[in-house]
């Protein structure tokens, strides 16, 4: 559920950064902060969602946010491919640092933003 909620807040930040940012400041800015912003969105949510994971160890934490790497994952290229269309060379552009994407951060945050949060909140068994 809190995967869902996230994915809808990139969406929207998606639109945000092609309505809003691309046009005030640019791709080669737009684009990094975008993925800055989805990753404190990640965070933020992990936050005020984290009392749904109740008390857990640090492994379930951990494949919590696997979970949300993988599930991130198919639905950026399956989503992409088979219902945007996009070529998968093109799907893979999000992985492209030099071009300012910097999906591979906002993974990143989704797999330790679990464990970080449990760790802020003294949460882990």
């Amino acid at each position: 559920m809190i995967w869902f909620v996230i994915v809808i807040l990139a969406i929207a930040n998606a639109i945000f950064r092609e309505t809003v940012l691309v046009s005030l400041l640019g791709q080669n800015i737009a684009m990094p902060l975008s993925g800055i912003l989805l990753s404190l969105i990640v965070f933020i949510v992990t936050y005020l969602f984290f009392p749904l994971f109740g008390k857990n160890n640090i492994l379930i934490y951990f494949l919590i946010g696997l979970q949300w790497v993988v599930m991130t994952l198919l639905f950026e290229f399956l989503f992409g491919h088979y219902v945007i269309g996009k070529s998968w060379s093109s799907l893979l552009q999000v992985f492209n640092i030099m071009k300012g994407d910097l999906m591979i951060l906002v993974l990143l945050v989704s797999l330790v933003s679990p464990i970080l949060v449990a760790k802020i909140k003294n949460n882990i068994l």
